[in-house]
């Protein structure tokens, strides 16, 4: 599973920064200020590292077969992830509220925080996709620093909010809403022709 010889720095860089781009923790800071407000004003950082390192792991080696063990396919679970995107874009551009505040931030850092804004429907994709031109040590070593990016950015928020400021917070996180809406259309419109099929 694992050979040495087809460790090469080249495939690490290139692996490491094509999840990084999917990923786009920095992009999603104001996305995760606004989820931490709603739980407590806490994210736990490593839960929600561990959650999506490890989804992501679990679909470098079982990703196919175990959709397959649920009845699904990737463009149904692409659009799944799509709409919950979409939700979370018109909450931050309309300033509505379908998310409810969660006052167990354990359950929240996984989900919506670990599945899908960091490990989402993208993100497994592309891990998949890798697959087929990378050799799976060079990927896994390319999700193990993005999980230390993962987790570095969700430790840095309140500097971030800091840095920003309470009206900077609301234009980024405005904008970042429209972002999002944009990746969730994407998204679906990518996937939705084999859905259901």
């Amino acid at each position: 599973m694992f050979e040495i010889k087809n460790l090469s720095l080249q495939e690490i860089i290139t692996v490491t920064f094509t999840l990084f781009a999917v990923i786009d923790m920095l992009g999603s800071a104001p996305i995760l200020i606004s989820l931490k407000a709603k739980m407590g004003g806490q994210i736990r950082s490593s839960q929600a590292t561990l959650a999506s390192g490890a989804l992501m792991i679990l679909f470098l080696f079982l990703g196919k077969q175990f959709l397959e063990l649920l009845g699904l396919d990737i463009k149904s679970f692409a659009v799944a992830g799509s709409i919950v995107i979409f939700i979370l874009g018109l909450e931050m551009i309309l300033g509505l509220e379908f998310f409810k505040p969660e006052p167990n931030p354990r359950s929240g850092s996984v989900v919506p925080i670990a599945f899908p804004l960091i490990a989402g429907s993208g993100t497994l994709t592309t891990i998949m996709s890798l697959k087929a031109n990378y050799a799976n040590i060079n990927i896994l070593i390319g999700i193990l620093i993005n999980c230390v990016v993962i987790f570095v950015v969700l430790q840095s928020l309140k500097w971030i909010e800091k840095a920003l400021g309470p009206s900077g917070v609301i234009v980024v996180r405005k904008f970042f809403g429209v972002i999002l809406l944009a990746i969730a259309v994407k998204i679906f419109g990518t996937n939705i022709q084999g859905f259901g099929r």
